[in-house]
């Protein structure tokens, strides 16, 4: 019952049905071929017993009219004499036999001249003991000589038919093989296609149930199931990054959220005891409007990263001018650097433009800038340094915010991308250790890339965007 189960869904699945129609087409143009060749072979051999007839039939009447009738004659009987399936006749105008090997011919064969099929008896030939008489099947030609004589020439078609019979035999068993074989073929075709669909079918089904890290199976075929298995593994690493990045993001909210949300707590609570003054509760409010602030920064910074990180930004991708808004971010920030002390330069490339979010890309080169003002710690006898820039390699965009500040560890420099990441050293400074995460959103966005090198001193952050 199971079995038969089985054999129902197979034939439900669209590979063995497709398998199914082709072998059904192959099947009959087979058939069809072998049939032809079949059909051809028997016309072909008819044919030339036809055309063996009236050959030795024209030449004996030649002989007949030109060398009289003792030669035709001779050479009938020399004819007759020799073994095989030839047929010789010859008699004389009221059809008495002179010579031949055949015993007697039907009477309308020596009344009219023509073309007859029928069986007769076989006789020995003179001088062949191996002959055997029996019951043959001829086909034959009547002709009227010159001469008055009646001659008859013809072929036995036993052989021929019989080697005719023994084609179709070949033919059914070709037939038959091609059907077993195809049906082999199919089956194996389509058992090795549901086995391939079913693999992936049941890793489906396991990463379903919770279990992320199964990947389908890939041989060494490279086939297109190779190909397919391929793309859904890393379809299935992007989504389980995600899903680990989601992990990460709400436990590092969860941990990062609860210290601001309890000293606004507190702050709230200690405000509405009582004897409390009005000042006491004004800077109450102040501080809870400002720790307030910090987390609706916060939260901004998470809804940019998941709209970059999804592809989905506010407003779509269009052809800008990324020299002007790069411009425009370091012209902004070049007063708040000198008022740092900080010496604030600018190497932008013109008209350089490719396809993205203003918006996105704007906020993203705040942050690297902001972080190099933020980070950056004097050094005695050097004067600190930021230069943005904007250049252009080939088809590639590199926007740079380079600083000779203390640096950043190479071990950390892959780190620091990471949500809510901070390193020691900066976690007394104010951030949600957000920033450097929408950089590389924002570049992941754009299908390019944010890495971070050594700029000995300090460090060179760099956007790598693909050019129009």
């Amino acid at each position: 019952m199971n079995r038969l189960v089985r054999l129902t869904q197979l034939w439900r699945t669209s590979t063995v049905r497709l398998t199914a129609v082709f072998i059904l087409i192959f099947v009959v143009f087979a058939v069809l071929l072998l049939g032809l060749i079949t059909w051809q072979s028997s016309v072909q051999l008819q044919q030339q017993q036809t055309d063996a007839i009236d050959r030795e039939a024209d030449q004996l009447m030649k002989l007949d009219s030109t060398k009289g009738f003792r030669s035709t004659i001779m050479a009938v009987s020399r004819l007759a004499g020799q073994p095989g399936p030839g047929i010789y006749y010859l008699a004389d105008p009221t059809g008495q036999m002179l010579v031949g090997n055949v015993s007697d011919l039907p009477p309308e064969v020596l009344a009219t001249p023509g073309t007859y099929s029928f069986n007769y008896d076989r006789q020995r030939p003179f001088g062949d003991p191996g002959e055997v008489p029996g019951q043959g099947n001829a086909v034959v030609r009547s002709e009227k000589l010159d001469s008055g004589l009646i001659l008859v020439v013809g072929r036995d078609v036993v052989e021929r038919r019989g080697y005719t019979a023994i084609i179709f035999q070949w033919f059914a068993l070709g037939v038959g093989g091609i059907l077993l074989f195809s049906l082999v073929a199919g089956v194996l075709t389509s058992v090795r296609v549901l086995r391939r669909i079913d693999t992936i079918t049941s890793t489906s089904r396991k990463i379903m149930s919770g279990s992320l890290s199964e990947r389908v199976p890939v041989t060494r075929r490279n086939d297109e199931f190779d190909a397919l298995a391929t793309s859904l593994n890393r379809m299935l690493d992007r989504i389980e990054q995600l899903m680990q990045g989601m992990k990460e993001v709400t436990d590092n909210v969860a941990h990062d959220l609860k210290t601001p949300l309890t000293r606004l707590r507190n702050k709230a609570e200690s405000a509405l005891r009582e004897g409390q003054s009005e000042t006491a509760h004004r800077e109450a409010l102040e501080t809870t409007i400002a720790e307030s602030d910090k987390l609706i920064k916060t939260f901004n910074a998470l809804l940019l990263i998941a709209r970059a990180e999804a592809g989905t930004p506010t407003g779509a991708l269009t052809e800008l001018d990324l020299s002007a808004v790069v411009a425009d971010v370091a012209e902004l920030y070049g007063p708040l650097a000198e008022e740092e002390g900080l010496e604030f330069e600018t190497n932008v490339a013109e008209n350089t433009r490719l396809k993205g979010n203003r918006e996105l890309l704007g906020q993203a080169l705040v942050n690297l800038i902001e972080n190099a003002l933020k980070y950056y710690e004097p050094v005695e006898g050097r004067t600190g340094r930021i230069v943005v820039g904007l250049r252009r390699e080939g088809e590639r965009v590199l926007i740079e915010v380079s600083d000779n500040g203390p640096g950043i560890a190479e071990e950390d420099r892959k780190r620091v991308v990471e949500r809510f990441v901070r390193l020691e050293k900066s976690r007394t400074e104010p951030g949600s250790g957000l920033g450097l995460s929408l950089v590389a959103a924002v570049a992941q966005m754009h299908h390019g890339s944010f890495r971070i090198e050594d700029n000995a001193p300090g460090v060179r952050a760099i956007i790598d965007l693909p050019a129009i």
